[in-house]
């Protein structure tokens, strides 16, 4: 497991994942939370305005992976040019 997350490589892939996830839960919460003019179901209303935090949250999360990872490989690639 940690093997995985100590290469910056697999954190970037796993980091556009997580943003996709976050932007399609996000998108899915305010259509469903604010937008249908539907009938839902409390539960569902309620679990489309989670959608919408929960969304932002993943958002932050893996832009932060992103940055993080880009850094990493940064960093090795300039060792590896001054080396």
């Amino acid at each position: 497991m940690f093997d995985f997350f100590s290469n910056p490589l697999n954190v970037l892939h796993l980091s556009s994942k997580v943003l996709g996830v976050g932007l399609v839960m996000l998108l899915a919460g305010i259509y469903g939370a604010y937008l249908y003019d539907g009938g839902l179901p409390i539960v569902v209303l309620v679990l489309m305005h989670a959608m919408t935090i929960v969304g932002p949250t993943l958002i932050k999360i893996g832009y932060v992976m992103r940055l993080l990872s880009q850094h990493r490989l940064g960093k090795g690639l300039i060792s590896a040019v001054v080396a």
